[in-house]
Order: structure tokens, then C-alpha cells, then sequence
């Protein structure tokens, strides 16, 4: 028996099935945070991860295979500059997966791929001006 071996095709062309791989690994890696289905989110992170163990060592070769996977050039430097030094540290498990509950229209799981180490804006940096002024006001 050859149970779950291999990768989920996730009923797309080789060529499609590539091409959206490629894409969403590049916006996970520019917005550190992307909602898709969980299906999709599974494949993607097994390249998202593989690329971020490439670039927790910055070399001609790693960027040069990186290259091959993520066109954009702005994104690729993001990757061996801030996101690869980041994950220095740990062995693995670079991504998270969340669920969020159903789509409307097709019932399909809907979740969210995000970086481990994502900080999500909660806005406290726009209340801690707000709480300055009530200290001077205090002190006054």
C-alpha cells in the first residue's frame, strides 16, 4: 500500500500547481501572513520552510536556489536578510497554520499561514502616545 506519499495536486496542472506555489510562498514571505485554504497552506509551507532553512545561511549557491523558487528580487532579500537571521535559532517549524472556520461558498476549511515570529498590529503603539499625555497630565 502506498498511502499519502508524495504531495497533495491539489487538482491543477503541474505547470499551475508550480506557478501558484511560487506565488504564495512569495507573499507569505512579503506580508509574513496570508489567508488561504488548508489544503493549499500545507503544500505551501513545506517550500516556504525548505527556503527558510536556505536562508538562515546567506551563500552564492543558497541565494542562486532560492532565486529559482522567488522571482522578485525585493522579496528574495527580505528572505536572506531579515527572515532567514530571524529563524537562526530554531530547528524547524518556521510557519503556523490557524484555522478560521469555513468559506461561504464552497464550505472549503479557510485558514492562516503565518510566520511564526509574525507580530500582529494591536494597535498599542498608537495608544501609547494617548498615555503619555495622561501621565504629563497627572503630573501637572
Amino acid at each position: 500500500m502506498n498511502h499519502r506519499s508524495g504531495f497533495n495536486a491539489l487538482s491543477r496542472t503541474t505547470a499551475h500547481r508550480r506557478a501558484m506555489s511560487r506565488n504564495m510562498v512569495t507573499s507569505l514571505f512579503r506580508y509574513e501572513r496570508i489567508t488561504t485554504t488548508k489544503s493549499k497552506a500545507l503544500e505551501v509551507r513545506k517550500a516556504a520552510e525548505k527556503l527558510i532553512t536556505r536562508a538562515k545561511e546567506d551563500t552564492v549557491h543558497n541565494r542562486r536556489q532560492a532565486a529559482k523558487f522567488i522571482a522578485d528580487e525585493k522579496i528574495l532579500n527580505k528572505l536572506f536578510t531579515e527572515i532567514g537571521p530571524r529563524m537562526k535559532d530554531r530547528n524547524g517549524g518556521y510557519t503556523r497554520v490557524l484555522k478560521m472556520g469555513y468559506r461561504q461558498g464552497d464550505a472549503a476549511d479557510v485558514v492562516i499561514l503565518e510566520l511564526v515570529d509574525y507580530k500582529l498590529d494591536d494597535g498599542s503603539e498608537k495608544e501609547a502616545p494617548k498615555a503619555k499625555k495622561a501621565a504629563k497630565k497627572e503630573d501637572k
